[in-house]
């Protein structure tokens, strides 16, 4: 649970503004797991090169192991990450808002 908190943490710190009245996002939690370094490494490449490909604002995903994400691209994202099932560990949350921590 303290992973999840330092996540989102992370992720509020860096959102520039705040957030639509009444949009919802989507927070993506994810931990990539490969069963040797190898692995690992071939699925860091393929994920982070699919993950630039995406239309998304590159300040949503700056850190390495969150992103947040508008709800109307909730089917694409979790698409995006069932293709990496294997090797991937995600959880996502529903979010009213995000704001700036200051």
């Amino acid at each position: 649970m303290l992973f999840v908190f330092i996540c989102f943490v992370t992720i509020v710190t860096w959102n520039e503004e705040k957030t639509e009245a009444g949009a919802m996002y989507i927070l993506y939690i994810y931990d990539l797991n490969a069963a040797n370094r190898k692995r690992f490494n071939q699925v860091k490449r393929l994920f982070y090169y699919h993950l630039n490909k995406l239309p998304l604002k590159k300040e949503l995903w700056k850190t390495k192991s969150a992103l947040a994400v508008p709800a109307r691209m909730e089917k694409a994202m979790d698409s995006f990450f069932r293709r990496f099932r294997k090797d991937l560990v995600a959880y996502k949350c529903l979010c009213e808002e995000i704001e700036r921590l200051e």
